[in-house]
């Protein structure tokens, strides 16, 4: 296994977009690190980059200690999981997972034994002379993924390659994706926009927006304290209620006022208070403003309820699964001061709520 290196990378296309605008990163070996951001953010391209599928307008690529930037996929000690899975139909499962292999001319009792351990270790041993077709989606990854690990790279790279399963499979997938990798201390850099996908499985998460790195963090300081306003709506769901408003610093002390009056630390100006839903309390509060409850989802363990401010600002709150909110009811609303974040008009995180 080896760590990677992205050095102020950049891609432009013909066209005249830019895809990664001086993407710096450094990945540990033996880390699991997700690149997670919405369609178009460019880390699909950043993991092309490091394949050698794409080539760099600007920057460097290193794996290990050796720069690949000039180097052909082949040359890089690299495998990758796409999507589609990328299976030759008229090969067998074990063909498949062998295949590699054949093409580094692994003589063939060892390529057998090879395949069989890692078809084991991910449970499709009993699928080796079945041929893609026969098999499920969830079973066609995992061989996929069996033939990455059976060639033992420096570095695995995943192509959102659970999008295409269903969601129990996709659940399972994940799971044993994780088990995997600590067994294995293998090194992964996972592409996905499923930031549910992200937050499960990585040690550290990369959000990237419009080319740009947004945050690399582990799960919960992402999700605790997010650098940008960018991050804090794209992790998490139900989405962060944000609430436009000032942060006023007179008589020494710092409040943000808007349709909530929340006592903060940050620099007076205009800002933009973020709480998460289950940061949200319902009902009697003194000086808490009121609000008309426009939907309840009852969930099983939890409820979210959906809120309307008097000047037309949304909210959802996360309450317990037996709540008896109901649509139509008036409640007042106020906020855990201590839970709530700050974003200055750049968007930057300026500050927190205080008690």
């Amino acid at each position: 296994m080896a760590g990677v290196r992205l050095q102020h990378l950049v891609k432009r296309f013909p066209d005249g977009s830019t895809a990664v605008s001086g993407l710096t990163l450094d990945v540990q070996a033996g880390e699991f690190l997700v690149l997670v951001g919405p369609s178009g953010c460019g880390k699909t391209t950043a993991l092309r980059m490091i394949a050698g599928l794409e080539v760099p307008t600007m920057g460097r690529v290193l794996i290990g200690e050796q720069d690949v930037t000039d180097l052909p996929p082949g040359d890089r000690d690299v495998a990758m999981v796409f999507q589609n899975y990328a299976l030759y139909p008229h090969f067998t499962v074990q063909e498949n997972i062998e295949f590699p292999l054949r093409m580094r001319k692994v003589v063939a009792t060892e390529r057998a034994r090879r395949a069989r351990e890692v078809a084991e270790s991910l449970g499709i041993a009993p699928y080796l002379a079945r041929r893609p077709a026969e098999l499920s989606g969830g079973q066609r990854q995992r061989v996929a993924l069996a033939r990455a690990l059976v060639r033992e790279p420096a570095v695995f790279l995943f192509d959102e390659p659970l999008s295409n399963l269903d969601a129990q499979v996709r659940a399972a997938t994940r799971a044993e994706l994780v088990r995997l990798h600590r067994r294995l201390g293998i090194t992964i850099i996972h592409v996905t926009h499923d930031q549910v996908e992200a937050m499960s499985m990585a040690q550290r998460v990369a959000v990237m927006h419009e080319g740009r790195l947004e945050q690399c963090a582990p799960p919960m300081e992402v999700y605790g304290t997010p650098a940008t306003l960018f991050t804090a709506q794209f992790v998490g769901s139900p989405l962060v209620n944000t609430i436009s408003g000032r942060v006023d610093g007179s008589g020494g002390r710092q409040v943000f006022t808007g349709p909530l009056v929340v006592p903060v630390h940050a620099t007076p100006g205009d800002a933009t208070l973020a709480v998460r839903p289950e940061h949200l309390r319902l009902g009697p509060a003194e000086g808490a403003p009121e609000a008309t409850i426009v939907l309840v989802e009852p969930l099983g363990a939890e409820t979210i309820v959906h809120l309307a401010l008097h000047d037309g600002t949304e909210l959802r709150a996360r309450l317990p699964g037996n709540s008896t909110m109901e649509a139509g009811a008036v409640v007042q609303v106020s906020v855990d001061p201590m839970q709530a974040l700050v974003f200055d008009a750049a968007g930057r995180l300026a500050g927190r709520g205080r008690g």
